[in-house]
């Protein structure tokens, strides 16, 4: 039988045939469908088929062949565009820094019998300790963090790992294999202990320490984030029908990425696409606004992007026909991070009709009090990456770090997101309804609002009300009323 588009292997296709300095490209079909004479005409322009998503019109293909973009649009007119990716990538934006199916029910969780709970200022923000007193979440709810990986040995996350729902995307094909969606960077692990560390006697604990945890490998040892890797793993949350998925990350070409640019446009119409997708299979997807202290509202100046390769970064005036994905994109709940004296992180992005929710992500400079001395977020980290200092800390020969960034806020929502569906089955629009409308707002700061000096670098207007405004959207999230909302 003559295999479809979707499952040919790369050796069939020649890959192996390709040189050395081949690059990836995003080829993006028109009315979202693949051609059945797809991997003829890939072929004819001197390249090779590495993965089909027929499922929103998208193929990734590999070529060392220069012309190639220019020849596959003349060699097949429904292209709508083919954009390269190898040279193009973004970083997740969280890092260490120096001390400069059926449903089963949901169970209680005690609070406060972790060794290391008494340093998680963050759970107890958001009302973590309350809610779960009336649910810690369900093992039938799957959470994907789209990330660098999982440590799926950490002694506080192995209890919770869904091997069967995880895979690597590197590639832009998936990849199944447990050492190949292993955590070689940090970040994922960071992010996944934020959302479900178990409740186990061990270290700290997660938002929803019953739920699962599915590692949906994006991003690379260096942290770098390619396109093709972003749309395959929301394609396969979307397919695997995972409950909810957290995004701590930008997907580049660029920091902002233009619909009117020719270049972009390919990228940012498919990667839209694979979210939309997620969202259509009923998935919940959750994304940090990022570090860049930017009002996604506005028109911005991007000096950061391209950030890949290093030192290739121009600066450049953004407008609204750009945006940040994945949380520019419809249907994504953005959410910005704030600190233990509930303020906006001097580094968090923010912007009305982008940011839906704050959670703390922590703040090194302005926001040291008695509960968070160093500012910054306590999770799950790798033990391989323990380099001793104030940053980390040990318990049982298990391993957590303190990061601080929107990359740590975002876990919190997504986690609070599963404990709702733990309770309840809802529409991915309704679990958004609720979230928003049991958050605790916090109004505007005094305008404009500097977090301390001497950093006037950041500086940031808030638009909006009490009810609902760019810093904070409907305000921080709660755990607790979200739980008791649906219980």
């Amino acid at each position: 039988m003559r295999p479809t588009i979707a499952c040919l292997s790369l050796a069939a296709l020649g890959l192996g045939s390709l040189g050395a300095h081949a690059e990836n490209y995003i080829v993006l079909y028109g009315g979202s469908a693949v051609p059945g004479t797809a991997v003829k005409t890939i072929q004819k322009a001197g390249g090779a088929l590495v993965h089909a998503y027929p499922q929103i019109g998208v193929v990734l293909a590999r070529s060392d062949n220069a012309a190639f973009a220019g020849t596959l649009r003349t060699l097949d007119r429904t292209i709508e565009g083919v954009s390269a990716t190898s040279r193009f990538a973004s970083r997740v934006d969280g890092a260490l820094e120096s001390t400069a199916d059926a449903v089963t029910e949901s169970t209680p969780v005690a609070w406060g019998t972790e060794p290391l709970s008494g340093l998680q200022w963050d759970m107890v923000q958001i009302g973590v300790p309350a809610a779960h007193a009336v649910s810690g979440g369900s093992p039938s709810i799957v959470v994907g963090n789209l990330d660098s990986g999982i440590d799926f040995t950490h002694p506080d996350l192995a209890p919770n790992v869904d091997f069967a729902n995880s895979v690597s995307c590197i590639s832009g094909a998936p990849d199944p294999n447990p050492a190949a969606w292993d955590d070689d960077n940090g970040h994922g692990t960071h992010t996944a202990g934020t959302i479900a560390a178990a409740a186990n006697g061990i270290g700290i604990v997660g938002v929803a320490p019953n739920v699962r945890l599915a590692a949906v490998k994006v991003g690379n040892a260096d942290g770098y984030i390619f396109p093709e890797a972003a749309i395959c793993g929301f394609v396969w949350a979307g397919d695997r029908r995972l409950n909810v998925t957290n995004n701590s990350y930008f997907v580049d070409p660029w920091l902002f990425n233009c619909r009117n640019d020719p270049e972009q446009r390919a990228i940012w119409k498919a990667i839209r696409r694979a979210i939309s997708y997620a969202i259509s299979k009923g998935v919940v997807v959750v994304a940090s606004l990022g570090n860049t202290n930017h009002d996604l509202s506005k028109t911005n100046i991007d000096t950061i992007s391209p950030d890949f390769p290093p030192g290739s970064a121009q600066e450049r005036e953004v407008t609204n026909a750009c945006s940040v994905i994945p949380v520019e994109v419809p249907g994504v709940i953005g959410v910005s991070a704030n600190g233990n004296l509930l303020q906006k992180a001097y580094y968090s992005s923010y912007g009305v009709g982008v940011t839906q929710l704050v959670a703390p992500g922590g703040d090194r400079r302005f926001q040291l009090t008695a509960a968070a001395p160093n500012g910054r977020v306590l999770s799950t980290y790798p033990a391989k990456f323990f380099s001793g200092g104030p940053l980390f800390v040990q318990d049982s020969g298990a391993v957590y770090a303190y990061l601080q960034g929107t990359s740590m806020a975002a876990p919190h929502v997504a986690g609070v997101a599963a404990l709702v569906l733990s309770e309840r089955q809802l529409p991915a629009g309704a679990v958004t309804g609720v979230l928003n409308s049991t958050a605790t707002p916090l109004p505007c700061p005094e305008n404009p609002f500097d977090p301390g000096p001497p950093f006037g670098a950041f500086v940031a207007t808030c638009a909006g009300g009490d009810g609902y405004n760019g810093f904070y959207g409907h305000g921080q999230v709660d755990a607790h009323r979200a739980v008791t909302a649906v219980h």
